[in-house]
C-alpha cells in the first residue's frame, strides 16, 4: 500500500498543529483522538460534554459553557451583519459545535477542523463559508479524495487524487477548470510528482459525442488558457488515463494519458461512484472529502468513516495548516 499516510503523519508530527473535532458525541471521534494522541500527530480539542469524554491530554470544551462563547457570538454577528444576523441569533448559533469549532479556527484558537462523521457535508461546509470564507483568488470551493491503493503502477506509487467527489453536483466547464487548478495545487502540497490531470469522460479525444465529452473538452481549453503550465488532457476515458498500453492506442499524442495522477470527474455522480468503487472493490484507503478553496483548513468526513480514517484526515489537515502558515 502507498506510504502516503505515513508521510502525512511524519510531517504532522514535525510541526504539531491544533485540530478541533466538534463531534465529541461520536465514539469514532473518541477512538481516533486516542490514536492521534498516542502517535503524537497533533494537538486536539474535542467539543462536547467533558463528563462524557475522557481522552488523556486533550482539551474538551462544551461550547455552551465556554468562556469564549460570547466573544465568538459577537464576532459571528459582526461577520454576518449584512445578512441580518442579530447578536441573539449569533449566540444561539455558537451553541452548535461545528459553528463554534469553525469560529475557533477563525479566531486562531485552533489551526484546523475535521468534522462529518455524523453530519452532512453541508453541515461542515456552511459554517466554513460563512465564517472563514474562500481563500484569496478562489472562485469555487471543491472537494477531493486522496486514494491510496496497492497498485504502485498508478499515480505516485499507488496514490491518486480524485476530484470533485463530494461537493459540486454538475460543474460547468469553467467550474471544472477551476477544480482542476485547485486539485493541482492540493497535489503539489502533498506529493513529490508534478500533477498530471486526466479530465475524464466516456470518450477519448472526441471518440464519442455528447454533452459530457463536449463539456470536458471545453474545460480543457479553459484550463489551458488559465494555467498553461499544468499538464492536463481531456476528454479521456479512465483506461486511457491510467494504462500506458491503452493510452498509446487511444491518445498517442497525449503527455498525460497513461500516467495521470489526478482524475477529474465530469460530475459528482461519476466521482462519488468512482471513489467508492475503488475503495470497496480494490480495498483502497480513501481520505476525504477534503475541501479546497477555504481560507483555512476545514475537512469533511464520510459518514461511513472509521476511526482510522479520522486519524488520517487529522494528519492531512495538520499538513494543510502547515502549508497555509508558510
Amino acid at each position: 500500500m502507498s506510504d502516503f499516510l505515513n508521510r502525512m503523519k511524519s510531517a504532522a508530527k514535525a510541526d504539531k498543529k491544533t485540530i478541533v473535532l466538534p463531534e465529541g458525541e461520536d465514539p469514532r471521534t473518541i477512538e481516533a483522538a486516542k490514536k492521534v494522541m498516542e502517535e503524537g500527530i497533533a494537538n486536539l480539542i474535542i467539543l462536547g460534554d467533558p463528563a462524557q469524554i475522557d481522552v488523556e491530554d486533550v482539551q474538551v470544551i462544551d461550547p455552551k459553557a465556554s468562556d469564549k462563547h460570547e466573544e465568538y457570538a459577537q464576532k459571528f454577528a459582526e461577520l454576518r451583519a449584512k445578512k441580518g444576523v442579530t447578536i441573539e441569533q449569533a449566540r444561539q448559533q455558537m451553541d452548535d459545535a461545528t459553528y463554534f469549532g469553525t469560529m475557533m479556527v477563525k479566531m486562531g484558537d485552533a489551526d484546523g477542523l475535521v468534522s462529518g462523521a455524523c453530519h452532512s457535508t453541508a453541515n461542515t461546509l456552511r459554517p466554513a463559508l460563512q465564517i472563514l470564507k474562500t481563500a484569496p483568488g478562489t472562485k469555487l470551493v471543491s472537494a477531493f479524495f486522496i486514494m491510496c491503493t496497492d497498485k504502485s503502477e498508478f499515480g505516485e506509487d499507488g496514490t491518486l487524487l480524485f476530484a470533485d467527489c463530494g461537493l459540486n453536483i454538475d460543474p460547468t466547464a469553467d467550474e471544472l477548470s477551476e477544480i482542476a487548478i485547485a486539485s493541482a495545487a492540493s497535489w503539489k502540497s502533498f506529493m513529490h510528482d508534478e500533477p498530471k490531470i486526466a479530465m475524464l469522460s466516456f470518450s477519448t479525444m472526441g471518440s464519442a459525442k455528447g454533452e459530457v465529452p463536449e463539456k470536458v473538452q471545453q474545460a480543457k481549453e479553459l484550463l489551458s488558457e488559465k494555467a498553461p503550465e499544468l499538464a492536463a488532457d481531456g476528454d479521456l476515458q479512465l483506461d486511457a488515463a491510467l494504462v500506458p498500453t491503452v493510452a498509446k492506442l487511444k491518445a498517442p499524442e497525449s503527455k498525460v494519458a497513461g500516467s495521470a495522477n489526478i482524475l477529474l470527474f465530469p460530475d459528482l455522480e461519476a466521482g462519488n461512484i468512482g471513489y467508492k468503487l475503488v475503495q470497496r472493490f480494490a480495498g483502497a484507503d480513501a481520505y476525504g472529502p477534503l475541501l479546497q478553496g477555504i481560507a483555512k483548513p476545514v475537512n469533511d468526513l464520510s459518514r461511513g468513516c472509521s476511526a482510522d480514517d479520522i486519524v488520517g484526515v487529522v494528519a492531512i489537515t495538520s499538513v494543510q495548516a502547515q502549508q497555509m502558515a508558510k
